[in-house]
């Protein structure tokens, strides 16, 4: 087949689920981003001194209502599966075997839940003992779950979306934190672009009110200890990232078979495009001007906004910063909304969260307010029509999504 885009199968958005710190489903996640007397929910204490953005308050037996489906799983997977509901029914397409029998996953997973109280009362104990193999070996078989013996694997999200909401197309789950989104949403398009498939659900999702999870970024030096501040602020004084607890899932679908069966598009993925350099100086501005090139938005084109992903971490921030500040300089950015600082920094779900925001912008016709007082977050309430969503991760990983309406 041919690779010139006029001879692909467009990709339509027919479904979002979002649950966030802001509200389950995307229209009241959005109408809360919208509405400037809605601050970010920020818990300083909890984790101190890491703030987190915790998730809002949800009844997960709407979608998942076996208890004892809901009590194997940990959090994220929890998360994750109700998003992944809530996507299916926005494209009115839960419920209906047929479809559903046919809907391929592509997931972008971390790491499981830990059991910290186990995992201290090992540790605790273990040089006491005499065999201390033996000890670890008989106290992670007996105090955990099966599921959770060598940690909770990261495609059993796929697996418990697949038996709950019975989506048992094929099945993909992706690794390798913010970039695994990129890919996920990267792999979706160009199937269906390509005649591999027709429906695709598409996302990820993170707990980020875990120690285990703390513990480990912190290791690297990731993580904001400090009072919270937004994205662009961050990264004046060292950087961090502020993380958010989110699922976000999109029902991706190829156009004729969205019209085929009357549903309405919120808007069309044009395209996803991705890259890792090695992060030298000046590294992930080049590889950003490259990937804007190949998506047809560079400078002499129609001017655009932009939702960042930017995670506040040094130096990437900075240097996407300075990406998007010579892009407004340019004419071909017209404004710039980090979204992570109203709902944390969702790592593998974050990049579905940005091209489902960037969705809803254009279904409602109106980008929301500005998420600081920076001189990169400026008032915008002019006409768009496509919207651009970077992912840059806050390790490695580079990504961009071009969002337009739908013809």
């Amino acid at each position: 087949m041919s690779d010139s885009p006029n001879e692909r199968r467009q990709v339509w958005i027919t479904g979002i689920g979002l649950l966030t710190s802001l509200g389950e489903g995307s229209a009241a996640t959005f109408d809360r981003l919208c509405d400037p007397a809605v601050a970010p929910r920020v818990d300083e204490t909890r984790f101190a001194p890491y703030p987190v953005h915790p998730l809002v308050t949800v009844d997960y037996a709407r979608q998942i209502p076996k208890k004892s489906d809901l009590r194997q799983m940990e959090g994220w997977q929890a998360i994750g599966v109700f998003a992944a509901g809530l996507a299916l029914a926005d494209a009115g397409i839960a419920g209906n075997s047929e479809i559903l029998d046919r809907t391929d996953l592509v997931v972008a997973a971390g790491n499981g839940d830990r059991d910290c109280a186990l995992d201290r009362k090992i540790l605790e104990t273990i040089g006491a003992e005499a065999a201390s193999g033996a000890y670890l070996n008989q106290a992670l078989s007996t105090g955990l779950r099966p599921t959770l013996y060598l940690g909770e694997l990261s495609n059993l999200l796929a697996g418990n979306i697949s038996i709950i909401h019975k989506a048992t197309g094929s099945s993909r789950t992706l690794k390798g934190e913010e970039i695994a989104g990129v890919s996920a949403l990267e792999n979706a398009v160009r199937r269906i672009s390509h005649c591999q498939g027709d429906v695709f659900l598409v996302g990820g999702a993170l707990n980020a009110e875990r120690d285990d999870l703390l513990l480990g970024y912190e290791l690297a030096g990731n993580v904001w200890q400090q009072a919270y501040r937004p994205v662009w602020e961050r990264d004046e004084t060292c950087g961090g990232f502020v993380p958010g607890s989110a699922g976000a899932f999109l029902v991706l679908e190829a156009r004729e078979h969205a019209e085929a069966r009357g549903k309405s598009p919120y808007a069309r993925l044009s395209g996803v495009v991705s890259d890792r350099s090695r992060r030298g100086t000046g590294e992930v501005i080049s590889v950003l001007e490259t990937l804007a090139e190949t998506l047809g938005v560079a400078p002499g084109g129609r001017p655009l906004p932009v939702l960042s992903g930017a995670s506040g971490g040094a130096p990437a921030t900075g240097e996407e910063r300075a990406f998007l500040e010579g892009s407004m300089e340019a004419g071909f950015v017209s404004a710039v909304r980090a979204y992570g600082s109203r709902l944390g920094h969702t790592v593998e779900a974050h990049a579905p969260l940005g091209v489902a925001l960037a969705a809803m912008a254009l279904h409602r016709g109106t980008l929301f307010p500005p998420c600081d007082t920076s001189a990169l977050e400026k008032p915008f309430d002019g006409p768009f029509d496509r919207v651009l969503v970077t992912g840059v991760g806050h390790w490695r990983g580079e990504g961009l999504a071009l969002i337009e309406k739908a013809t």
